[in-house]
């Protein structure tokens, strides 16, 4: 059996008027999240997060459209998921990218793994979403468009 590794992307997807994109995990009704996904191997994480797009809303980003936000942070896993992971892996690191697409790009989602996605004003996105990493990411998004 292969273990995910513990280090992951996390992807906010948002519009030039800072809607955000979210999508509902199958296995979990009611749970919002951005677009998120572990590496595999040794890829550079911005090739995680370009794939993870991918595979999971169908955009395809064209190169230097995914912003790296050089942003991490580490967080305990959620124990329904930790069987995923070797034995005795607790924590994560995920790091924050980003990528801003017109509203109407077309969304096709990874059926087994995501249900629905709505777009919502980036304060009403944070509310949505069940992880505080998440949710944090959105509410630094204005701010981080400002200054970028």
């Amino acid at each position: 059996m292969s273990f995910k590794k513990p280090v992951s992307v996390l992807v906010l997807i948002h519009s030039p008027a800072l809607e955000v994109l979210l999508i509902e995990r199958a296995a979990h009704p009611g749970f919002w999240q951005s677009v998120t996904g572990s590496q595999e191997d040794d890829e550079p994480l911005a090739l995680t997060a370009a794939r993870e797009l991918h595979e999971e809303t169908g955009i395809l980003a064209q190169p230097g459209q995914i912003e790296d936000w050089h942003q991490q942070q580490q967080y305990e896993i959620f124990p329904q998921w930790r069987h995923r992971y070797a034995p005795g892996t607790t924590h994560n690191t995920e790091h924050v990218f980003s990528i801003c697409v017109p509203r109407d790009t077309p969304v096709t989602l990874a059926p087994g793994e995501h249900r629905a996605w709505r777009w919502l004003p980036w304060r009403e996105a944070a509310a949505a979403c069940f992880s505080e990493s998440n949710r944090d990411a959105i509410l630094a998004l204005p701010a981080r468009m400002q200054a970028g």
